[in-house]
């Protein structure tokens, strides 16, 4: 029997590495100075500090140093990238393309500003959930002037032909977002093959601490041009003032490392347990269906569909293993999934649907008893009687 409750909920957040909270530590008590100092040496280290974070970030995406800025996490990458970089493009167009499936980090900046008076288009998932460069090229007019596609979907996993879409959006200069943020130290990604223009990740996805994350600017060819959205002391290269907090930049910048050398094997491994849970709800499960794409989707990511259960009832019976039904950031939203609806879902597989992250820490432990225990509550729910009010803790295998 595994520690409980069993930790499957990867795509919300990760455990911080123990390795990365050690890389920190020190930067909280002995080396606690200000980056911008420039006059003494507890200022120096902290620059050194934030210069070796940055370049081994810059290391994962395949990118220069200079080109990545340090910021509070993907949220608000996306908003720096895409609130940025429109008002140096006004001249060219006011089209905006991105996808149904995008985290609302994306959708809800390009919806308010569709609001001020862009033209915004919002292209459908094929009913894996992937966004094919076709249907990319199928939405663009010769006033596009930038497109938002993510790398990985976070909460189905399904991977996007970002490099198609980026070659395509090069070939017309058309400005290439995407947020990789469930892509980045998971998968290989490099914003060179790309051929991206921004790129935003997140630290707590990948091992890394909560409350950093970073923004890749392409620099190389045609400079990408960012109008700041904070004024202040003009640090990160102007375009994000604040005291940069050099512990979360060096967890950044530890997770990021580790990720570079470990991710290859950890993917496979991964990749065997995803299999290995699926099997095993097949194989002890009728009526399931698996969301997404069924091979070219995140080694951690399973999204199921369990037919003939109350989602509301599913999620209950969850006390002793971690899912979620959908993006943690839209948990409050009490509507079924907006990314499983735009796949075709209709509303009460939506609702019966869970998302499984497993992770660097998971186990085959945990997923054997995720397994039975899963299992075990879809098909005590199924057999509970129409109409009969769920007591507390209906669903719940013995322990």
């Amino acid at each position: 029997m595994p520690d409980l409750p069993v930790y499957l909920d990867n795509h919300a957040t990760t455990r911080t590495d123990p390795r990365v909270v050690e890389a920190m530590l020190p930067y909280f008590t002995e080396k606690y100075g200000n980056a911008a100092s420039a006059g003494h040496r507890f200022g120096w280290e902290a620059d050194d500090a934030l210069e070796r974070a940055r370049a081994r970030v810059a290391a994962l995406l395949g990118a220069e140093p200079r080109e990545v800025v340090f910021t509070s996490g993907a949220t608000e990458a996306n908003n720096l990238a895409i609130k940025g970089v429109l008002p140096h493009l006004k001249r060219k167009g006011n089209h905006l393309v991105t996808a149904a499936t995008e985290h609302r980090a994306v959708l809800e900046p390009l919806k308010r500003l569709a609001r001020d008076g862009y033209e915004l288009t919002v292209v459908p998932p094929d009913g894996h959930g992937l966004v094919s460069a076709a249907s990319i090229a199928a939405a663009l007019t010769d006033r596009t002037v930038f497109v938002s596609v993510m790398a990985a979907n976070h909460e189905v996993g399904t991977r996007n032909p970002v490099a198609e879409i980026g070659r395509l959006c090069r070939e017309r200069r058309i400005v290439f977002h995407t947020d990789a943020t469930q892509a980045v130290g998971k998968v290989p990604f490099d914003v060179r093959d790309v051929e991206a223009d921004l790129v935003s990740l997140s630290g707590h996805k990948f091992y890394g601490p909560k409350g950093i994350g970073a923004l890749y600017v392409r620099r190389s060819g045609s400079p990408v041009r960012l109008t700041p959205l904070l004024d202040g002391g003009g640090q990160e290269r102007g375009l994000r003032s604040g005291t940069v907090a050099i512990p979360l930049a060096v967890g950044l910048g530890a997770a990021a490392e580790i990720a570079g050398r470990e991710q290859p094997l950890e993917a496979v491994r991964i990749s065997r347990l995803r299999d290995r849970l699926h099997a095993g709800l097949a194989g002890r499960l009728d009526g399931l269906r698996l969301n997404g794409h069924p091979t070219d989707r995140l080694p951690g990511n399973l999204n199921v569909g369990f037919e003939g259960v109350d989602g509301a009832a599913l999620m209950m019976a969850m006390k002793d293993v971690a899912v979620s039904s959908g993006s943690a950031c839209s948990s409050a939203d009490a509507g079924p999934s907006y990314v499983l609806t735009a796949l075709g879902l209709d509303e009460a597989l939506a609702r019966a649907s869970l998302r499984f992250g497993l992770g660097r820490f998971t186990t085959e432990k945990e997923i054997d008893f995720a397994v039975d225990y899963v299992a075990d509550a879809v098909l005590r729910l199924r057999n509970r009687p129409a109409g009969r009010p769920t007591p507390a803790g209906a669903g719940l295998p013995p322990r």
